[in-house]
């Protein structure tokens, strides 16, 4: 079953994004469904990418319980026959794709960390030798290893791109000690995903997280270490000084970035053969880091 919209949930919206649908669960708690829209700079597509829900879901699943003992999370359940509010009725629609959580208030600020120099990182580098502010070495290649994982947050823009900030002003926005704890955090869940992922032949070349607070305790929410969120690349080709072969949405990059396409609305149809290869990327990420057989 491919899921577009989440029309059929009669409760009310708490917010729509690119990918995830969000309901309002009476007043403590949210229900976030993963549908198998797909975005790729910043625009949404009209075609869907089957099974994407689910692996995005279940990796974040995975995720939050390997990594509960670094910082606690948002996540109530995912068996749908759990949910109240007559949520069980939706089990087709809902089981793998979904999970009830806890509100929490959302603290205003991307959380990246880098191990690798790539993507807006590279861009950083190239121009001034530096990304948010920190100073790297010289002579750096695309996808070179860090020598040490870099904490390198953005502000979470309300329309268009996120803007990378310095450490110095997440500071000042949010105060040294909320700010000192997210960094932390943050290195701190890299490192053992990163590790964990390269014994399963995955390098994990950066990633996003958000935090918010939970009767007062600073817990992960939203979604962890998915080929959305991060960048997966292929350990036995890594090679630095060239793209890396990835698990994640960056084949769609590429291939988008091939067109004579302005990467504004609308976005162009794609072909059936590069759904498929993105669809088959999700699902290998997902076994390979869960060690589970994907159920489609």
């Amino acid at each position: 079953m491919l899921l577009r919209n989440t029309d059929f949930i009669e409760l009310p919206v708490f917010v729509k994004g690119k990918v995830r649908d969000v309901y309002e669960v009476g007043s403590d708690m949210l229900l976030m469904v993963v549908t198998d829209r797909i975005s790729a700079f910043d625009v949404v597509f009209d075609d869907l990418i089957p099974n994407k829900g689910k692996v995005l879901n279940g990796i974040s699943e995975f995720w939050f319980d390997y990594c509960k003992d670094i910082i606690g999370n948002h996540v109530v359940t995912t068996d749908v026959s759990e949910y109240p509010m007559g949520l069980s009725k939706f089990k087709e629609e809902l089981q793998g794709r979904s999970m009830l959580v806890k509100k929490v208030k959302m603290i205003e600020a991307e959380c990246i960390v880098r191990g690798y120099l790539e993507g807006s990182g590279l861009k950083d580098y190239i121009a001034t030798g530096k990304i948010s502010g920190i100073e790297l070495p010289k002579g750096l290649k695309q996808a070179d290893r860090l020598p040490e994982p870099i904490f390198t947050p953005s502000t979470k823009a309300k329309e268009g791109h996120d803007i990378n900030v310095s450490y110095d002003y997440v500071k000042e926005q949010i105060g040294e000690e909320l700010a000192e704890k997210l960094k932390e955090k943050s290195i701190e869940l890299y490192k053992k995903a990163s590790e964990y992922a390269m014994t399963k032949g995955i390098i994990i070349a950066d990633t996003k997280f958000e935090f918010g607070i939970l009767n007062g305790e600073l817990v992960i929410a939203d979604e962890m270490f998915t080929p959305d969120s991060s960048r997966f690349w292929e350990l036995s080709d890594y090679e630095p000084g060239r793209t890396q072969k990835s698990f994640d949405k960056q084949f769609l990059r590429e291939y988008l970035e091939t067109l004579d396409w302005n990467k504004q609305p609308p976005a162009p149809k794609l072909p059936q053969d590069v759904i498929e290869k993105t669809s088959a990327k999700y699902i290998e990420a997902y076994e390979r880091i869960t060690g589970k057989k994907f159920q489609a």
